[in-house]
């Protein structure tokens, strides 16, 4: 059997699963969505955000992609944000990422000729590195490596939300939401907080926005 086909028959006895024991459960659940929390991850298979958190559908809105950056440039990204911080209203948005990324490892390494498109995207977290070369080429081992540029390559996509004119009006005129910096174990399946900004947190004035209509 392909793997589409057994997906199909899961879907099937998943949803009798779920009127069996809840018979309004669809019901609800189509009326309309009010996640608290947005969750920008990576795309990697082993870190799917409802189960490793245990959330029901509805509890997160999910953006994820290659080691789960927000680029000013990706519009998919932004638009992401903006829905659900403008929209949606989610109190908290999370920025997690996870030891052991490939996207992370390939950042490490030379460029491939043979993935163009993957170059551009990774571009972004080969500029973290760059700005923290020095502490990251003094550890000891790959791993540590690697583990380390997953750590700081989170922090900053939590800054980059940060610099952003969608977050930083819903600062001035919501009071929300918090931002979160997190790192999962692939290992232990355990998350890891990095870095906390609560609304208005100090924005270096570089990246400041000014004069939003109230």
């Amino acid at each position: 059997m392909e793997a589409f086909e057994r997906m199909l028959l899961e879907n099937k006895a998943w949803a009798k699963d779920q009127l069996l024991k809840d018979p309004g459960y669809f019901e609800r659940l189509s009326a309309d969505q009010k996640p608290a929390v947005l969750w920008i991850g990576c795309s990697d298979s082993r870190v799917p955000a409802e189960i490793i958190v245990h959330a029901q559908p509805g509890e997160i809105f999910v953006h994820r992609n290659i080691a789960n950056q927000l680029i000013m440039t990706d519009f998919n990204g932004l638009s992401v944000l903006q829905y659900a911080v403008d929209v949606l209203k989610v109190r908290d948005v999370i920025v997690c990422g996870h030891y052991n990324c490939g996207g992370i490892k390939a950042a490490l390494q030379k460029q491939s000729a043979k993935l163009l498109i993957v170059n551009k995207w990774l571009k972004h977290v080969k500029d973290v590195y760059r700005l923290h070369a020095g502490e990251i080429e003094a550890l000891g081992s790959e791993e540590e490596r690697v583990g380390r540029l997953v750590e700081l390559n989170v922090i900053e996509q939590v800054y980059n939300l940060a610099h952003t004119s969608i977050i930083q009006q819903s600062w001035k005129q919501n009071r929300c939401p918090t931002l979160h910096g997190w790192v999962y174990g692939l290992q232990d399946g355990l998350l890891k907080q990095l870095v906390t900004l609560p609304p208005g947190s100090e924005v270096s004035p570089v990246y400041q926005y000014v004069d939003f209509s109230e």
